[in-house]
């Protein structure tokens, strides 16, 4: 599925992000049901546009994200992105790069 994703590139400052997948079951093994389960707002940019031109001087603004970045999503937005044919794979959203909340620290996922 990974690859189909490199397939896609985002055009101007759209950036393509895989979901986080929330936990179904507790760390016991118990098994939550769907209504308990809140969608979570992380994601982990996967590709990334070149940018939007300066509408002054034309020149290209440079993202501020990078392929691999961990970031933190609004609560709704984004536009989901089938790239397979089966819905129980990942989900994948396009953003554009100022909807994006912030992008965390890579050194404290390490």
């Amino acid at each position: 599925m990974a690859s189909l994703a490199r397939k896609l590139l985002p055009l101007a400052d759209r950036v393509l992000i895989k979901r986080v997948v929330a936990a179904t079951a507790t760390s016991g093994g118990i098994l939550l049901p769907a209504s308990a389960v809140k969608e979570k707002n992380e994601g982990e940019v996967v590709a990334v546009g070149p940018g939007a031109r300066s509408s002054t001087t034309g020149d290209v603004i440079p993202m501020s994200v990078s392929i691999g970045d961990k970031v933190l999503l609004p609560e709704y937005g984004g536009k989901e992105v089938l790239l397979g044919a089966d819905e129980s794979e990942d989900k994948f959203f396009l953003y554009h790069q100022d909807e994006i909340l912030g992008v965390f620290d890579k050194t404290e996922r390490e």
